[in-house]
């Protein structure tokens, strides 16, 4: 395994905007599924001690992902993204917005753009996160930071298991 991945995590709030790199220690395909599976995205994508619950997924131009972070007493917070742009293994994009249980979407969102490239067994992952409203994204800030930097922990030990590394 190797230790020596680059992680960087960038608020840039005159842009209203988020800027994550992160590296992992496992094929380009194997992250790929991990960012675009709903039986793998719920195996990460959401900080201990909360667990995700995909209601559905259909990951193709114009599908969504309804799921919810579920907290160990049983709360939802429930998430609705659209996809609006799939190039295979190597990027896609998708509006996100919290929403109710009946999918009603709480307005302002935000847009999410991911980039995926590999290079001798290191799959890199740039994540541009653009906020519709700086309020908003000053709301989630500090909870969206610890949250997606465990995500991201979450993810690079689900790979080493499913990679076997």
């Amino acid at each position: 395994m190797k230790n020596n991945l680059l992680f960087d995590f960038t608020v840039d709030k005159a842009a209203k905007t988020v800027y994550i790199t992160r590296e992992f220690d496992a094929d380009l395909s194997l992250v790929w599924d991990a960012f675009t599976k709903a039986e793998l995205l719920d195996q990460w994508v959401a900080p201990a001690p909360m667990v995700s619950k995909t209601k559905y997924q259909d990951f193709k131009v114009g599908g969504k992902r309804f799921y919810a972070m579920v907290s160990p007493e049983g709360l939802e917070r429930w998430a609705i993204q659209e996809y609006t742009s799939i190039t295979p293994k190597t990027n896609f994009k998708m509006y996100n917005a919290f929403a109710d249980a009946d999918e009603n979407p709480q307005l302002p969102g935000s847009e999410w753009d991911h980039t995926f490239s590999e290079q001798d067994g290191t799959t890199k992952v740039i994540i541009t996160i653009y906020n519709e409203s700086l309020e908003r994204l000053e709301s989630i800030l500090a909870g969206f930071t610890i949250g997606m930097k465990m995500s991201l922990s979450n993810l690079e030990n689900l790979l080493a298991t499913l990679s076997g590394k």
